[in-house]
């Protein structure tokens, strides 16, 4: 075995005598600055980083490259880039968020009483289904409170949803009563092929499950750099899975709000939704499924 001076145990040791080691100093001053630090370290810590998040990452295998891209299927609103904002609508006739995730409480006395029975009634109308549309309703809910300036509406989410993984039902996926879909939504490899952005590997495969390149990941499609950054908790369980829809489309919300953005006006809308995907076709699409969704919920409301 080599020491730490680069001998090794059976070197023959110097006949040079070296004097006796001076007693060691002791050991309560130097303890008690070293306290002192840790005390300092940990108060500068919780005071500059809040709460921490934990992400949840189960290192899934990458899967293989299905042909399935479900924003084929979408047709591109025609409309000019900035000239207008989709159809809003608030979430059960304007309702505000409680402690628990997916309990909001109307104001009002008329319709639904909670967000998973706003949800229950729109889905029918809309299409869509009715855990992803309550994970879209509550991170709205969640940007009212923490960012009401943003004004993000859950038919854009919804409009993000559809056009990145279908609602989380990618590639055959099932939506789970806990938000998970029954396999791990995983886009195309980023290796730069034909219509493909170039992004070398980030994550080590961590959340991807390829370590030689990025993939999106999850219902909203983050790119592993991105998740880090805005890893959310919207179901409440103290992780930030990017799989989890409800996760997901509060990540999703709070990155379009990013920079004070107010996403109910014209400007603030496109700007927000072409630094998600900067294609102006994408963001028609995106455009059209939102304001069709807002549509169908307001006529669910006038019939009730």
């Amino acid at each position: 075995m080599r020491t730490s001076t680069g001998k090794t145990e059976d070197d023959p040791i110097d006949s040079v005598d070296e004097p006796a080691p001076a007693a060691p100093a002791p050991r309560s001053a130097g303890f008690a600055v070293v306290t002192r630090l840790i005390v300092v370290f940990v108060v500068l810590a919780v005071a500059g980083g809040g709460v921490w998040l934990v992400t949840r990452a189960s290192t899934p295998e990458a899967s293989p490259t299905t042909t399935e891209i479900p924003a084929l299927q979408v047709k591109a609103a025609d409309v000019r880039p900035g000239s207008v904002a989709p159809a809003g609508g608030a979430v059960a006739g304007g309702a505000d968020q409680q402690t628990a995730p997916q309990q909001a409480q109307t104001r009002s006395n008329t319709g639904p009483a909670t967000l998973a029975q706003w949800a229950s009634q729109v889905a029918g109308a809309s299409g869509v289904p009715a855990r992803a549309l309550a994970a879209y309703g509550n991170a709205e809910l969640a940007m009212r409170a923490t960012q009401p300036n943003c004004k993000i509406s859950w038919a854009t989410l919804a409009g993000i949803g559809r056009i990145e993984s279908n609602h989380g039902q990618y590639a055959g996926a099932v939506l789970g009563a806990d938000g998970r879909p029954s396999k791990p939504i995983i886009g195309v490899p980023l290796d730069g092929s034909s219509g493909v952005q170039a992004i070398g590997d980030t994550d080590g495969g961590r959340y991807d499950g390829d370590a030689g390149v990025d993939r999106a990941v999850g219902p909203m499609q983050f790119i592993p750099s991105t998740w880090r950054k805005w890893a959310s908790d919207g179901n409440g369980d103290g992780l930030g899975d990017p799989q989890q829809i409800d996760d997901a489309a509060l990540a999703a919300a709070r990155y379009l709000c990013a920079g004070g953005r107010d996403m109910q006006s014209p400007s603030g809308w496109w700007a927000g939704i072409l630094s998600y995907n900067n294609s102006t076709e994408y963001a028609q699409k995106v455009f059209g499924l939102a304001d069709g969704y807002a549509k169908a919920a307001q006529s669910v409301r006038k019939q009730g």
